[in-house]
């Protein structure tokens, strides 16, 4: 009897029936093996085509592929959450975008009055031309540097609500301070005023889902941004919307660098939290309610209409504003190219703060040559971060900027979560965009630009007003710091577009 032809119920294998079946598996095993190294082979191939045919910088895709490469099976899962391009995706469609944007171009006469410095006429049409983002005129600002001044401001505000609550946080915490603006939003929504809020879902991660429930119960419209499930296995888990919005009637609203969490009004283990937040009345709301009925309209599919939500506002100033959205959709990356006309137009002085300074590759050049260039450029970040691994990153950066010039601040009181950046009396910029790679190019984020020499001289003096909290880099030293302190942070860098 053939070898092939025996079965399990036979009692008895010949010694060359036993060797032919053992050749006869092993062969098979061998197909199946080489058919499935093959399949993942081709799997591999044709993600790392479609990484370089992505035309992105050769410093991030060569990278890339190398981690597919050396770690193919762990590569192709970090690649999923990670590194996945989605510039060509849109998440709303041009009709709809053009739709929710179109109150915004109204009152042409007034815009007449924008009449901006020369040297800011280009960023203005940068932004015009990337979003739509006309300039507003006659808004009233104004600014906190702490949070119990802040949440004062706006539960005063939500009080006043008479048609509609619109609310938007990365971070929408269960805490104190979270249980006191969900029971102002729940005590307006029985009241009968519209309330539509939206929160982060990873951002919010710890929040319990009842908090949000009892929202949801009062009447209350709430939905998550990017919901993740599954977050080892979805690519959602990168792109995170950062946003800081809240507009009340239209008329008023703010935005800034807070969250609503305790430690904004009673600090952390690192002690005071300092952070900029501004509330804008006048026509300037108007940005910001575009910019939620946008990610309302994704998030929900609901299109919100009406000349209701854009109330006509008298003048409350001669200031002038863009305000300017970004994200990781749509071709282009609009803070980071605004980011670079501001830094590469300055002419005295640039004065940026930030958390987390991570710069591209663009950025850290043009802040080098400014400086070298003889521009009095001031960088103050956190003595100590919130987050080791990215603040042992940003001081890799360090060294080429104070060889450059760049006199470069830890900020010592607390922590420093401020974003700004104000440049020759002429020009502010505020919001939510930290400096590093993931605000620039995987978060969704908020800026306004303030063409306005009054504003950009009281944002330069809240920021030398910050510098009696600081301790300048003493280029001497800060180059003689321990070889491998330097190495760690070096190696550290290599994860910034991740941190």
């Amino acid at each position: 009897m053939p070898a092939f032809a025996f079965t399990a119920g036979m009692p008895y294998l010949y010694p060359f029936q036993k060797n032919m079946v053992l050749y006869m598996d092993m062969q098979l095993n061998t197909i199946v093996g080489l058919a499935l190294f093959a399949l993942y082979a081709i799997s591999i191939a044709g993600l790392i085509i479609v990484v370089l045919l992505e035309n992105r910088n050769p410093l991030k895709t060569i990278p890339w592929v190398i981690v597919l490469l050396l770690l193919p099976g762990a590569g192709l899962i970090f690649y999923f959450i990670f590194g996945q391009d989605n510039r060509r995706q849109r998440v709303i469609s041009r009709r709809t975008y053009k739709r929710i944007m179109r109150p915004l171009h109204v009152n042409q006469p007034v815009q007449d009055r924008c009449v901006v410095d020369p040297s800011c006429r280009p960023l203005v049409n940068l932004l015009n031309r990337n979003h739509r983002n006309p300039l507003l005129y006659g808004s009233e600002l104004t600014f906190y540097t702490g949070g119990t001044e802040k949440f004062d401001a706006l539960l005063e505000e939500i009080g006043r609500a008479q048609h509609h609550i619109h609310l938007q946080y990365y971070i929408f915490g269960d805490d104190a301070i979270g249980r006191t603006v969900q029971q102002a939003l729940i005590d307006r929504a029985r009241a009968g005023i519209q309330v539509r809020v939206i929160y982060d879902d990873v951002g919010s991660w710890h929040v319990r889902r009842s908090f949000f429930n009892e929202m949801r119960e009062a009447g209350i419209q709430i939905c998550p941004f990017l919901k993740v499930v599954f977050p080892v296995l979805t690519s959602k888990v990168n792109y995170r919307n950062h946003r800081k919005i809240v507009v009340i009637d239209g008329r008023v609203g703010f935005m800034g660098g807070m969250n609503i969490a305790d430690r904004y009004l009673h600090g952390s283990t690192f002690g005071p939290w300092r952070d900029t937040h501004f509330k804008i009345t006048g026509k300037g709301v108007h940005g910001l309610q575009s910019a939620f009925l946008i990610d309302w309209y994704v998030i929900s599919k609901q299109f919100v209409k009406g000349r209701e939500y854009y109330p006509p506002e008298k003048i409350y100033s001669d200031n002038i504003l863009q305000i300017a959205t970004s994200g990781p959709t749509g071709p282009w990356r609009t803070l980071l190219q605004a980011f670079l006309f501001c830094i590469m137009n300055a002419k005295k002085y640039l004065y940026i703060q930030t958390p987390y300074f991570l710069p591209t590759e663009g950025l850290n050049q043009a802040l080098q040559t400014v400086a070298l260039g003889g521009v009095d450029v001031r960088l103050m970040i956190p003595e100590r971060s919130d987050t080791r691994t990215a603040s042992m990153a940003s001081h890799s950066f360090l060294d080429d900027m104070v060889k450059a010039g760049v006199k470069v601040y830890f900020y010592q009181t607390g922590f420093l979560h401020s974003k700004l950046l104000v440049t020759d009396d002429v020009l502010a910029c505020i919001g939510s965009s930290n400096f590093d790679f993931r605000s620039f190019e995987h978060n969704f984020e908020i800026n306004a630009f303030v063409y306005q020499a009054s504003f950009a001289l009281r944002m330069k003096a809240m920021f030398m007003d910050d510098l009696q909290f600081c301790e300048q880099i003493v280029p001497a030293r800060w180059l003689k710091r321990p070889f491998l302190k330097r190495l760690a942070e070096s190696f550290m860098r290599l994860f910034s577009p991740l941190l």
